[in-house]
């Protein structure tokens, strides 16, 4: 584990080491750093100071270099975290010289490089996050594959509806992450943009040569190059908090399923055993879905994180009171819960235990009330919706009073068998009828699945 990463007790369940790591207050200052290196050297580029002058500026932008326990106790007064820094970085730079300290962060203002600071994290933190759904996405593709024709119940209102396919089941979860890698892979350019302005967005201290200095910069840090200062509009960043709370949504809406497959009365599927994982302190029969509890506990706990960024968004005049500072823990804590929300669910399907025999005896057991759609419809060709609906929940209803299957009731039926052939009928409660239909839409999510996305994306 990293010395620099510091790690609460909940740290190991919640979140990875890797986007700790990115988030870590070493890496909050490394960023305000990287800003004020690649200003020095496009002043230089530009004749405002030496080459020199700009290296010496740039050698001491390295975060070993401060102390960030004095750092933070030092913002608590200054009140954001860019002051204590500058400071302490002219007094480094003043050791080399004096005349290279005068123009440490010169032009620029405090929110410049924090937010710039913070954009360079989220591009890392995004390059980690897109790794995740590669190897996620990867493991849905192989789970789609291998049961793309194994039958399980379809269900509605958590109640038994008709069959579907357990491929047909995960191709939704893998189709829905496929949306939110794109939409991540388009957000990239247009929310990882330089954040340069000046005090209050005009760039005045480098006159005519603002639009120079704003391209070199952007350019040194490989950043986009924005039309304006963004300072108090803060769309490109709740526009990223808004994708990953799209993100956490789909992984909780597939650890729910998972959740509830795995329950006792179902037990289609189970999550991946290890020693330790998933027992119960009284009960040692028990495998609790552990992995499936985390990712539903982030998808309770992101939403309202994201509203707080979309609260924060009407900031005041040029520079926000308020609203800017209720960023600077939210949005890490956004991207904390979706790399471990990530991580688990990664974890649960790959190593993911499908019991197909089961799906199957659940479906048996139904007493082919699943199949009651699939007749209904062929009637309906023949005497209309409203008509078969009501032969058919008729013969549900008898199948229950009898304590028979649907399947014998229907066909005993007269009414039912006046319009449909024993063939037929037989063909309705084809089990394959079902998978086969569903494998065709399986098929569509597979080959769309199969288009490279560009490394880093």
């Amino acid at each position: 584990m990293d010395e620099n990463v510091t790690t609460c007790w909940f740290d190991p369940l919640f979140r990875t080491e890797a986007m700790r790591r990115v988030f870590s207050d070493r890496a909050r200052l490394q960023g305000i750093l990287e800003f004020e290196a690649a200003l020095s050297r496009a002043l230089a580029a530009i004749g405002v100071i030496s080459p020199v002058s700009a290296e010496a500026i740039a050698s001491q932008c390295r975060a070993e270099f401060f102390d960030i326990r004095t750092l933070s106790e030092r913002s608590a007064g200054a009140g954001n975290s860019a002051i204590p820094v500058i400071h302490e970085l002219e007094r480094l730079v003043a050791k080399r010289s004096e005349q290279a300290a005068r123009y440490v962060h010169f032009g620029a203002t405090s929110q410049d490089a924090m937010d710039t600071g913070l954009v360079l994290q989220m591009r890392e933190a995004l390059a980690l996050i897109d790794e995740d759904f590669a190897k996620l996405s990867d493991d849905l593709v192989r789970l789609t594959d291998e049961y793309k024709e194994t039958v399980i119940v379809g269900r509605t209102w958590l109640q038994q509806a008709a069959p579907t396919t357990f491929g047909l089941k995960v191709a939704g979860w893998l189709s829905a992450l496929l949306r939110h890698r794109e939409r991540i892979k388009e957000l990239r350019p247009r929310c990882l943009a330089l954040q340069l302005g000046g005090p209050v967005g005009t760039l005045a201290a480098y006159g005519d040569r603002a639009d120079k200095v704003v391209f070199l910069v952007a350019q040194d840090l490989q950043l986009a190059l924005p039309d304006l200062p963004w300072h108090a509009h803060r769309d490109r960043l709740v526009e990223v908090a808004m994708a990953l709370g799209l993100v956490v949504g789909t992984l909780g809406k597939m650890a729910r399923d998972v959740a509830l497959l795995c329950q006792s009365e179902i037990a289609e599927v189970a999550e991946p055993d290890a020693p330790g994982r998933g027992g119960s302190s009284s009960m040692p029969q028990k495998q609790n879905p552990v992995g499936c509890a985390v990712v539903l506990a982030a998808a309770t706990r992101v939403p309202p994180l994201v509203s707080i960024m979309l609260a924060a968004m009407p900031q005041e005049h040029e520079r926000g009171l308020g609203g800017w500072q209720a960023e600077w823990e939210t949005l890490p804590e956004i991207f904390g819960l979706t790399a471990g929300a990530l991580a688990q669910m990664q974890h649960i399907i790959a190593g993911l235990t499908v019991k197909a025999d089961r799906m199957r005896a659940n479906i048996d057991a139904s007493g082919g009330w699943l199949y009651a759609e699939a007749v209904s419809a062929a009637l309906a060709q023949r005497i209309g919706r409203t008509a078969a609906h009501l032969l058919v929940e008729r013969a549900c209803r008898r199948a229950v009073e009898v304590s028979r299957g649907l399947r014998e009731v229907i066909s005993d039926d007269p009414e039912i068998v006046s319009i449909l052939s024993p063939a037929e009928i037989n063909d309705l409660f084809d089990l394959q009828r079902h998978a086969s239909t569903a494998g065709r839409l399986v098929e569509k999510v597979l080959a769309t699945s199969a288009s490279p996305f560009p490394k880093g994306s």
